[in-house]
């Protein structure tokens, strides 16, 4: 994925440093590309002219910012820390804060209503844009992704056109969270849609080309789309919370997980069977990870846990012995 533009005096040493954790084999991910974003940002804000970061900068920058999640917080703060590391072992006199402690999770996610859900696309496909005509033909498409193949919002916008299989209507992810290649399945609804989309726009890009772009051309920044997102959940009458509890874009990705285990088990599909099938489609690290849905699956709709002999409990207790 190409790096950010950034503005800031510290433009050249972000991008040496990404590029040293790239050449020691790390990878550079788009959740990570936004960190470094919002710190170019407040540098410029800062009014920072030379390489120093003093105390008081620090305290400033390990701040909460508005809307900002305790898990977002975590990661932009833990993950720019590096850099600042970075910087002190180049010999710059640059301040050396603590890391931050990772929050308990204990966060419920907001399943969306089939009202929610109704209304919400109601306010995505009448949005208009008055700076990018394209959004009115390419959020509908992005959304609907979101919504009905469960894909996080990163690897979601990094989709290439090379990516898009027009014929079976599966989607290769490439730039994933974990490092995980996969592919989805477009629903009928959403394989036509994408297929009206390509129409539209497929025959300006090259096979490399993200198929979500900006006015400029180039791949759409997810802290445009979070704000996006609340501008929608306004427009449809769904009450925003606020302070990173949502509901959150990342939600939609909860919803799908819940909807899937439900008709899996619905169908008549063991759940030994269900937890590593969404575990893989999911691109999960470990199984424990995807095991957290089925438990809020079966806790939102306790009919299910009748179809097994054994609780949840239970199962997951002998698998850990």
């Amino acid at each position: 994925m190409k790096m950010p533009e950034f503005k800031s005096v510290y433009s050249g040493q972000m991008r040496n440093f990404l590029n040293y954790r790239m050449s020691c084999g790390l990878k550079n991910v788009p959740s990570e590309y936004q960190h470094y974003r919002k710190l170019d940002k407040f540098l410029l804000a800062e009014g920072i002219e030379e390489i120093t970061f003093t105390k008081e900068q620090a305290s400033r920058w390990r701040s909460r910012l508005e809307n900002e999640s305790d898990i977002a917080r975590y990661k932009r703060i833990n993950n720019t820390k590096k850099f600042f590391e970075y910087l002190f072992v180049q010999g710059y006199h640059v301040f050396q804060f603590r890391d931050i402690k990772a929050p308990k999770k204990n966060f419920v996610p907001h399943i969306y209503t089939d009202d929610e859900v109704k209304r919400y696309f109601l306010a995505v496909d009448s949005y208009q844009s008055s700076f990018n005509r394209k959004n009115c033909i390419q959020l509908p498409v992005l959304f609907r992704i979101l919504f009905s193949c469960g894909t996080r919002i990163t690897e979601t916008l990094m989709i290439r056109k090379k990516d898009v299989d027009l014929t079976e209507g599966i989607i290769k992810l490439s730039e994933t969270k974990n490092a995980k290649e996969r592919y989805v399945v477009m629903s009928d609804s959403l394989f036509d849609l994408m297929k009206q989309y390509a129409d539209k726009a497929f025959y300006q890009l090259s096979d490399n080309d993200y198929i979500f772009r900006n006015m400029h051309g180039k791949y759409i920044a997810s802290d445009w789309i979070n704000e996006l997102h609340i501008k929608i959940l306004r427009e449809a009458g769904i009450p925003y919370i606020g302070g990173g509890k949502g509901p959150r874009i990342h939600d939609w990705r909860h919803t799908y997980a819940v909807n899937a285990f439900k008709q899996m088990i619905d169908n008549g599909m063991d759940m030994y069977v269900a937890l590593p099938i969404m575990s893989i489609y999911l691109g999960h690290k470990t199984i424990m990870a995807t095991e957290r849905y089925l438990r809020l699956t079966v806790s939102m709709f306790p009919y299910l846990e009748e179809k097994f002999s054994k609780t949840l409990n239970e199962v997951f207790e002998e698998d850990q012995k």
